[in-house]
């Protein structure tokens, strides 16, 4: 009986894992912040999960970044994750996890206060924040997020 019951587990188990496979990728770039001529999607769908590449502080349309550094930046960032978002179909209030690398860890808390209020208080996404030796086009911060929907 208990090596039936485990057989009936694990079958489930399987049919469900394969069920949530079988969603294929969407690969999505709007154009709307970063050009679409770079070598990697903006973001990539995947059944109600929304995985955002790692964003930095450029003015919308090109590779400048925000002058004056990591405040600005930051906004900036933080700008450019909510008009992907948007661009499809979700908002920051999706956003379930973000990862944040900074190119000098004493900056967190001035990245820190900007972020914050780009969330209502309470439903902060789940977040990894780590040092970099450098970043792309010289950036203060890059932010990757993750967004998803119920069903």
């Amino acid at each position: 009986m208990r090596h039936r019951t485990l057989c009936l587990v694990a079958t489930a188990c399987l049919a469900l894992s394969t069920a949530a496979c079988t969603t294929a990728p969407t690969y999505l770039n709007s154009g709307k912040v970063l050009p679409s001529t770079l070598p990697f999607s903006e973001a990539v769908k995947v059944g109600p999960t929304l995985y955002l590449s790692g964003q930095i502080g450029n003015l919308p349309g090109g590779l400048k970044l925000a002058p004056g550094g990591i405040t600005p930046e930051s906004k900036q960032v933080m700008d450019n994750i909510k008009t992907s978002l948007e661009a499809h179909g979700y908002a920051l209030a999706d956003v379930v996890k973000c990862t944040a690398m900074l190119a000098d860890m004493s900056e967190w808390s001035a990245f820190n206060a900007v972020y914050q209020t780009y969330f209502s208080a309470g439903r902060y996404p789940a977040r990894s924040a780590f040092g970099a030796t450098a970043l792309a086009f010289n950036a203060r911060i890059e932010v990757e997020c993750i967004a998803a929907k119920g069903p």
